[in-house]
């Protein structure tokens, strides 16, 4: 007889971990090399330069040693990763409000807190939804407060989605007025991985994606989807400052693959979304302006 599954939950009934303070200079290094990897002429690259949305997640990074990393590239154990065994992570979107921008140059302060621990089921089984709540401040002021959703998950699930051939001729087909298309390889993946800390295989390792994760691919991050269809804002309405974005990743895509982020305005928001011609969205995002 096989052993009734323990429920997610219990396993974080009495975890409650306290808020963690981080403090970063914020130089232009990280957000010149950002630029390099989009080839992008012209951002965010001097003393006193706003800092685009989300383009923190450059900053306030944590070099583990070694050792501290899973057989998966993660960390084994951290501040705010649950108590689950055999854990499997999965970033599935967030939220972000902007008071001011975050400015290249002042040192700048990140106060972490644990959110909301809600367990629910899915199609491959029983998850665990941890929101992390992230506040920025610069001169003892507020900037940015933000808050990103991770799914987890107890075992292996069945990915049903999951392409068993990739196709990296296909075109996804042009939507919106706002468009930027982009077709990832190793080498932007690695470079993006290296520039978030992020030493997760399923970015870099092409044998453990295909023998260990079922993968038929590299996988694209979903914070590198979120950030081009940001992206779109800052090349299509460079003067208008964002308030507040929502995003959700919802559908893996992989290196190879042609990308399309399109974007459609309207009055004070914009529509956002990551398209491929297997899904037309594989990420989702809304944008309020000022």
């Amino acid at each position: 007889m096989q052993p009734t599954p323990v429920p997610l939950g219990s396993y974080v009934e009495s975890w409650h971990p306290a808020p963690v303070k981080d403090e970063d200079p914020l130089l232009s290094g990280p957000a010149a090399a950002m630029s390099a990897l989009l080839d992008l002429p012209d951002t965010a690259t001097e003393a006193g330069d706003p800092l685009p949305p989300l383009w923190q997640w450059l900053y306030f990074l944590h070099w583990p040693a070694q050792h501290e990393l899973g057989p998966d590239g993660h960390l084994r154990d951290a501040r705010f990763l649950p108590p689950v065994p055999d854990r499997q992570r999965m970033f599935a979107g967030g939220r972000c409000t902007v008071h001011r921008p975050l400015r290249l140059g002042e040192p700048a302060e990140r106060v972490s807190s644990l959110g909301a621990v809600t367990p629910k089921h899915g199609r491959t089984g029983e998850l665990l939804f941890v929101t992390e709540r992230i506040e920025f401040r610069q001169s003892g002021r507020t900037c940015l407060v933000e808050e990103q959703d991770i799914v987890y998950r107890s075992g292996r699930g069945v990915e049903r989605d999951r392409p068993a051939v990739l196709d990296d001729s296909a075109v996804p087909e042009a939507e919106g007025p706002w468009q930027l298309r982009i077709q990832p390889d190793p080498t932007l993946l690695f470079r993006f991985s290296a520039l978030t800390a992020n030493a997760h295989r399923i970015h870099y390792d092409m044998p453990y994606c295909l023998d260990t994760e079922g993968y038929p691919g590299l996988v694209v991050h979903g914070p590198l989807l979120a950030l081009l269809m940001l992206e779109l804002v800052r090349r299509n309405a460079p003067e208008r400052q964002v308030r507040s974005l929502s995003y959700r990743l919802r559908r893996p895509m992989f290196a190879g693959e042609h990308i399309l982020a399109g974007g459609t305005p309207s009055g004070s928001k914009a529509r956002l979304h990551i398209a491929g011609h297997r899904e037309a969205r594989h990420a989702t995002a809304e944008v309020s302006f000022a």
